[in-house]
């Protein structure tokens, strides 16, 4: 028990990211980007999953996973360990960020699974905290934890450290509410590189479309834009838009404010909003009943204000 209680404080006192994420955070708070959406209950739910993943979720998982692999697989520990750092490092990032990929992309178009990842589209507005921003149960069966934690066994350890900090501060700047991408769309001669890294990995552009609660207004894009590090995956997979515009709004359009308990803990504890997805008697999917034929997987609302399809996703 000693070993894990280590295990979580040096997760959290050695993690540069977490400093980083914090202080990325403070910024955004002090130039007013929340706009006035960062109700208690927001607050708290953010908050939340920000601590309990990082202190006890993935450190317990890695804890066990490692004492259990030796028995599971006896005889293979560090197994990789010939592998040279860079090419661990490429294997970590695309193992890693392919499953995710699939994870995050079967939570839109599997309508059981939805409301697992809901919580991570509720708010209706973008920053750093939703990076973390997930129930608790979609963390738990996060398949990158556990490929992580078997690729450490095996030898890649110190790959996985530097793959974890760097996919981390790419994932964390792309829900940012700092735009810091949109020099390269205005500066003509950054536009090359621009082509070049909005396909290659996540950019507030690409990901705050996927967080829109519009679709079919040209910015806003729930269907796709599932990459977390890399962007290539939708690319790939032709999940991908590319627009170099940004949302006016954010969330779901239906949402009324869950409370945190139900979010983070659902189906544990539901929600006491009358029709919510997260209520006791709520739906899988909540949608109307004359949606667009072909939405089945993918469910859209029609705006009362625009007309325009609003994502529940």
């Amino acid at each position: 028990m000693g070993k894990f209680l280590q295990l979580i404080l040096d997760s959290f006192h050695g993690n540069g990211l977490v400093i980083f994420m914090i202080a990325l955070g403070i910024v955004e708070f002090s130039f007013g980007l929340y706009k006035g959406k960062w109700s208690k209950n927001e607050r708290t739910l953010d908050i939340i999953c920000f601590i309990i993943p990082r202190l006890v979720v993935r450190p317990a998982i890695a804890y066990f996973g490692l004492k259990l692999l030796p028995v599971v697989l006896p005889g293979y520990k560090g197994y990789f360990s010939w592998v040279p750092f860079f090419w661990g490092c490429l294997i970590i990032a695309v193992a890693d960020d392919l499953t995710q990929y699939w994870y995050h992309r079967l939570h839109h178009e599997v309508r059981f699974m939805w409301r697992f990842h809901r919580t991570h589209h509720s708010a209706p507005y973008m920053g750093m905290a939703m990076a973390s921003r997930q129930n608790l149960i979609y963390t738990f069966f996060f398949s990158q934890i556990y490929l992580t934690t078997a690729l450490v066994y095996l030898g890649l350890g110190p790959a996985a450290l530097v793959v974890g900090g760097i996919k981390g501060t790419i994932t964390t700047l792309a829900h940012s509410s700092i735009p810091w991408d949109k020099p390269f769309y205005q500066i003509k001669w950054l536009n090359p590189i621009a082509w070049v890294l909005e396909r290659l990995i996540s950019t507030p552009a690409t990901h705050h479309a996927h967080h829109a609660d519009t679709h079919g207004d040209g910015v806003g894009f729930y269907k796709g834009n599932f990459g977390n590090m890399f962007f290539l995956w939708d690319i790939i997979f032709g999940t991908a838009h590319i627009s170099r515009k940004y949302p006016e709004k954010y969330g779901i359009s239906h949402y009324e404010s869950d409370e945190w308990y139900a979010q983070f803990l659902w189906p544990i504890f539901k929600s006491k909003i009358p029709g919510s997805e997260l209520a006791a008697d709520g739906p899988a999917v909540r949608e109307e009943a004359d949606a667009p034929a072909g939405h089945h997987l993918q469910p859209v609302l029609q705006s009362r204000e625009t007309g325009a399809e609003v994502a529940i996703s």
